[in-house]
């Protein structure tokens, strides 16, 4: 059974989120502050963590600046902050995804779901993928540039994945939201592909995604497999 930590001080909506979770078929651990969340993640490794950002002794976007470094744990904030920077903010801590409040358990589910699905996906690739001097490892999830290895979020890396495999070739946000995010786009805040194909450019230092308007992106660059 895959373990999810859910990090929320509100303990009303803790325990609906951790009931609704359970039910469908996730270990759910509870915490109430960061101190408390990171005492969990001494004694647990764990699949998925949801959390808060404005909690009791902090902000929500230190754990996931922590995380991100240390391991690849999926992340999902959950918060009522939902200006532009805010999110903008979350995902450049590495959050795979951005939820704001009020927000429906079933889209929360769902995208538990889509994320949990993604768990195996070092066994779905085994290839080495180059363009350039950028190199992905897609057994091993690792991207290099110039030799040395770029700290992408597991959406980014899927991201690149997916715009590799169809190199040369216009795809669209819908089908980006599918196949990176797994999810329908009535489910997902309209700037995540936008914002995460923005932050894959900056950190790749590469013009090799255009823009191509009303249709979607396109990876311009050659891209061979190893």
């Amino acid at each position: 059974m895959q373990k999810i930590l859910l990090l929320e001080d509100d303990k009303s909506l803790n325990r609906g989120i951790t009931l609704t979770l359970q039910k469908a078929g996730y270990a759910v651990t509870s915490a109430f502050t960061l101190a408390e969340a990171m005492s969990c993640l001494e004694e647990e490794s764990y699949s998925l963590i949801i959390c808060d950002i404005t909690l009791p002794d902090g902000s929500g976007l230190e754990l996931g600046q922590k995380i991100r470094k240390l391991g690849s744990t999926y992340f999902i904030y959950l918060t009522a902050m939902d200006s532009e920077i805010d999110i903008v903010n979350g995902y450049e801590t590495g959050a795979d995804d951005y939820i704001t409040k009020p927000f429906s358990l079933m889209v929360l589910v769902s995208k538990v779901n889509a994320l949990m699905r993604r768990i195996n996906i070092t066994e779905e690739y085994s290839s080495i993928m180059v363009c350039g001097d950028i190199e992905l490892n897609c057994r091993e999830m690792k991207v290099y540039q110039g030799g040395q290895e770029i700290s992408l979020s597991k959406k980014e890396m899927q991201l690149l994945t997916y715009l590799w495999e169809n190199g040369g070739q216009i795809v669209s946000k819908d089908s980006i939201l599918e196949h990176v995010w797994d999810v329908d786009g009535q489910f997902v805040d309209e700037n995540t592909v936008t914002v995460n194909i923005s932050r894959l450019k900056n950190k790749l230092k590469t013009d090799g995604i255009s823009n191509v308007r009303g249709l979607g992106y396109i990876w311009t660059e050659k891209v061979v497999r190893k």
